[in-house]
């Protein structure tokens, strides 16, 4: 899948991030697509992850469990969480190529935060979306 992204696009991105997800308390958020590449990456600056690896090993989880549905007669997953004792971590497909990874702690509760995430997923659609019909 090839697909280019300009300026214009990638600070819409980032500013729907910032300000539905970042700016409601979550930690870390960012885009990738389904390959593994980083496309937009904002954190509340407290704490700094690997997300290149994050990155490669939620695009193979995410193959992994695509894989599982169509076993159990799913056509797909389009989300996934995992909760941690201090931290959680919540995917969500955004279109066929691209994946939204959301990491936030436990004040913040996992219906707020996939209300909000539904609401971000809703705005990137209408950047993503169109990329993939070039």
């Amino acid at each position: 899948m090839s697909y280019t992204l300009g300026q214009k696009q990638l600070d819409r991105i980032e500013d729907i991030l910032n300000q539905d997800l970042i700016e409601n308390g979550v930690r870390c958020v960012f885009l990738i697509d389904m390959a593994g590449n980083i496309i937009a990456n904002l954190d509340n600056g407290e704490k700094q992850h690997d997300i290149y690896s994050l990155a490669a090993l939620a695009a193979g989880n995410f193959g992994a469990v695509s894989a599982m549905a169509k076993i159990i007669g799913e056509n797909e997953f389009s989300l996934l969480f995992h909760k941690g004792k201090k931290e959680n971590i919540h995917f969500n497909k955004i279109t066929t190529e691209f994946l939204l990874i959301t990491i936030f702690g436990n004040d913040i509760s996992l219906g707020f935060l996939r209300l909000k995430v539904a609401d971000s997923v809703e705005q990137l659609k209408t950047i993503l979306e169109p990329l993939l019909s070039l």
